[in-house]
């Protein structure tokens, strides 16, 4: 049985597209599983001037059609919601924002407990958490945590300012870094893949391992993202976090118990192992792209530059692949290709493990074997091995070993949001990014992008496709190629 927290979560951005899409149904999801019951309160705060009421019903909106949801359930769970209009930069405010989490806190039996969840623009990180501290909101009989959604800077330099700002508040235990993938249920599962079966633990190294892809393909553009997308790309938005979290989850060591502690020891291990690209190198192992106007099935495309709010020469990559390595005992010299792009043919995130053929005995030169993990939309593992052809041939055929998660219990499970945050009111660092991971990242992804400062060029690929022929020939070169290669257009899924 799940165990109730006690708490009052203030929630910085309550008026916001995440909150209604994504944190609110999350909480619903807690809240029927009984993780949030009768002592906790959401003070949602933003510029706008609403009311409880009004407030109450944006909430029920955003959860009234979450599947098998009563109206009953519906209102008792707004009923835990505030609104309090909010400048964060008025420090009068806090204190009122102080004064309301105290009357809750003695209202719902909370005992102190706080969750500071901050679903705004970056920029106001470090002022918001610099007035939780001058206007004394930190409590001392409970916990006091700060729950805060990427992106986590723009490069090294700003990442570590902005993290400086905030440790002057909260101690590094305190920080849970969302980052969303790390909710999701087959990276979760993919410690338990590598850890808990000895066919693929032993063979998971350099010895027997030919080379990691990873693709996180969408089949959207930007669409309403523009402002944010032009100051970010694939680059920041993509790969700094979400392929860099599941390299490590990919190459880490097996850690010594499942607690945060321990997993964020090997966790950390993996990021400094990245081997960090000089200018040079990262120009060679590294290409972007951008989408290009393509007609599909009749219905014509715009290209990234004809999208509203974005410039007319933008150089924003929409596209990214590239080659990396680990400098570990265990992984050095196996090639990590990584891709993710907008406007690709169909939406995917998949990874595949092909491992070395073998090259003596009976069958000498048979195709190597690929595991491949399905993270979304279909969950669940494929495996390509070598069997034999019917008859008294004894040519191979390859031959595959699949397992899908049932779609209707796959989506009664919880969402990643509903995981995250009910980890951080539990006290769980597990599934959240630490500091040090991501300032390794950082300094990868920031010799990726001075490789490209000096380069005016911007490769295309037509919407539809699969990215620009120079993502194809990155692998070519190493006698490879990609393993998902999707014929059928999806314009989205």
């Amino acid at each position: 049985m799940t165990e109730e927290t006690h708490a009052v979560i203030i929630l910085f951005g309550g008026s916001g597209d995440l909150a209604r899409r994504k944190l609110y149904p999350a909480m619903f999801g807690l809240f029927r599983r009984g993780q949030l019951c009768q002592h906790f309160a959401v003070i949602g705060t933003a510029r706008r001037p609403w009311s409880d009421a009004y407030y109450r019903e944006i909430v029920s909106a955003a959860v009234e059609d979450e599947p098998g949801a009563t109206a009953g359930q519906v209102a008792a769970f707004a009923s835990h919601f505030y609104y309090q209009s909010h400048d964060v930069t008025d420090a009068a405010h806090y204190t009122t924002l102080k004064d309301l989490a105290a009357k809750l806190d003695d209202q719902y039996a909370v005992g102190g407990n706080r969750l500071y969840y901050m679903a705004m623009a970056p920029s106001f990180f470090a002022t918001i958490a610099t007035h939780l501290k001058s206007e004394a909101l930190l409590t001392s009989t409970g916990f006091n945590r700060l729950v805060i959604e990427k992106p986590f800077g723009h490069d090294y330099a700003s990442a570590k300012e902005l993290n400086d700002s905030i440790t002057a508040t909260f101690d590094e235990h305190q920080i849970y870094r969302i980052d969303h993938y790390l909710g999701k249920e087959m990276v979760q599962a993919i410690l338990a893949l590598r850890f808990a079966n000895p066919l693929f633990k032993a063979v998971w190294n350099k010895d027997y391992i030919q080379d990691i892809q990873i693709t996180l393909a969408e089949a959207v553009g930007v669409e309403e993202r523009a402002g944010y997308y032009e100051g970010a790309g694939a680059l920041r938005d993509m790969v700094q976090n979400h392929i860099m979290q599941l390299v490590a989850y990919l190459t880490m060591a097996e850690p010594a118990a499942k607690t945060a502690a321990a997993i964020h020891e090997v966790k950390s291990a993996a990021f400094e192992a990245l081997h960090v690209y000089t200018p040079a190198e990262a120009a060679a192992n590294f290409v972007r792209g951008q989408y290009a106007a393509a007609t599909i099935n009749g219905t014509r495309i715009n290209g990234y530059r004809e999208e509203t709010g974005v410039a007319a020469d933008s150089l924003t990559d929409t596209f990214v692949a590239g080659k990396l390595g680990v400098d570990s005992p265990s992984f050095a010299g196996v090639p990590i290709y990584v891709r993710t792009g907008k406007r690709l043919r169909r939406k995917s995130t998949q990874v595949t493990v092909t491992f070395k053929p073998t090259t003596s005995g009976l069958f000498a030169g048979a195709a190597p074997t690929n595991l491949t993990l399905y993270l979304e939309p279909h969950q669940g593992y494929s495996l390509f091995i070598n069997g034999k052809q019917l008859g008294t041939t004894t040519a191979l055929m390859p031959e595959e070993l699949k397992y899908r998660h049932d779609p209707h219990a796959a989506a009664n499970a919880p969402e990643a949001y509903e995981r995250l945050i009910g980890s951080a009111l539990a006290g769980d660092e597990t599934d959240f990014t630490r500091w040090q991971e991501v300032a390794a990242a950082w300094h990868f992804v920031d010799a990726i992008a001075a490789g490209w400062a000096d380069d005016p060029t911007m490769p295309t690929y037509p919407a539809g496709s699969m990215g620009p022929s120079e993502a194809f020939e990155l692998l070519a070169k190493d006698g490879h190629q990609w393993f998902w290669q999707p014929t059928h257009i999806r314009l989205a899924d």
